[in-house]
């Protein structure tokens, strides 16, 4: 791999640039905070280039990848493209000798990313994803109260879940072929806050899916997204997880991470955590503030790997577990059975 004398020397680039969330300003920006240097931007969208030129003056900008690596000299390229097209795009990459940050999920199946880990291997660069999720204040509190102090005991199961009642909308992460299915979006963030707290290893997992209700009412009909879908996880250990995102849950559950432990539960959300605690005559309840969200270390731990050699935090085998039980679960839910979990 290429040693950087400093952050300066890296020059990064996004392939995408537009969406509701701004993402390629933002990635740009995150990686100009850490030293980095943007250099180039890719977007099929004419107009939105003309964006790129303005929010990042005398910027490169190319209407395809292939014109990206053919001209332009970047070292770092991150895709924030739909999740179809992040194996695609980051085989071109790594091929090309060029380090890769895809957004997440790393890709759709457990095939494609091991032959993303097998190109970057092969050419010496780095690959990894974007889970910024893994700063997030409630990940971090969760971390440090029931993995370090034991807050709760031993963890014994732990139960992602996310959803409401209604009729998703007619955007490409609503789309199967596109996007996955339902469990990638959210579920990814779900079990890589999950796979914090459970260091262990897979054994099998059991999918479940609903579909057909909210399907026929867009305009993806039969490619539409499942109505609901359910992973089950077993661990070598014998503690399991289930993962469930819904759009039919008309009284979801609170929080988004349930963890049960020997000596209480902890209760995950947006803004507070909960830890609830048995007493000999009564249970006590604490509701925590979660820590501030702090993203920008991802991009920091990437700038420390390149120049200094400091540990990847966020490794592609990292990124690969939670791609490989959603992957699992949907195979299961089709076939009908548990699926045993493969590691190379």
């Amino acid at each position: 791999m290429k040693n950087y004398s400093s952050a300066s020397e890296i020059t990064v680039g996004v392939v995408g640039y537009g969406g509701a969330f701004n993402m390629g300003k933002s990635h740009l920006q995150m990686m100009k905070a850490a030293g980095m240097t943007p250099l180039a931007v890719t977007e099929v969208d004419s107009a939105r280039l003309d964006v790129a030129r303005e929010e990042f003056p005398g910027i490169e900008t190319y209407s395809s990848l292939e014109e990206m690596i053919r001209k332009s000299s970047v070292d770092l390229v991150v895709l924030i493209t739909p999740h179809n097209t992040h194996a695609p795009l980051a085989l071109q990459c790594l091929k090309a000798g060029r380090h890769v940050v895809c957004e997440k999920p790393l890709a759709i199946t457990t095939a494609e990313v091991d032959s993303m880990i097998a190109a970057a291997t092969k050419a010496g660069v780095m690959l990894s994803t974007f889970h910024n999720r893994h700063w997030d204040g409630r990940a971090r509190l969760a971390v440090e109260q029931i993995v370090k102090k034991q807050a709760i005991g031993d963890v014994v199961r732990i139960d992602c879940h996310m959803g409401g009642y209604g009729q998703p909308g007619d955007w490409w992460r609503t789309s199967r072929s596109i996007s996955g299915g339902i469990l990638y979006d959210w579920g990814v963030h779900l079990l890589e806050y999950s796979l914090q707290l459970i260091d262990d290893e897979v054994v099998e997992v059991t999918g479940f899916s609903r579909s057909g209700f909210w399907g026929p009412k867009t305009k993806w009909k039969d490619d539409a997204n499942d109505d609901e879908g359910q992973a089950v996880v077993r661990f070598k250990s014998g503690r399991w997880l289930t993962l469930t995102i819904s759009t039919l849950a008309s009284h979801p559950r609170e929080g988004w991470v349930t963890v049960t432990g020997t000596k209480g539960t902890w209760i995950m959300d947006a803004a507070h955590s909960k830890k609830i605690v048995p007493q000999p005559n009564s249970v006590v309840t604490t509701q925590l503030k979660n820590p501030a969200d702090d993203g920008q270390k991802y991009y920091d731990n990437i700038r420390d790997h390149l120049v200094d050699g400091a540990e990847l935090v966020i490794t592609p085998e990292w990124s690969r577990r939670p791609i490989h039980i959603i992957d699992l679960a949907v195979r299961s839910a089709a076939q009908g059975r548990a699926l045993k979990a493969k590691y190379a």
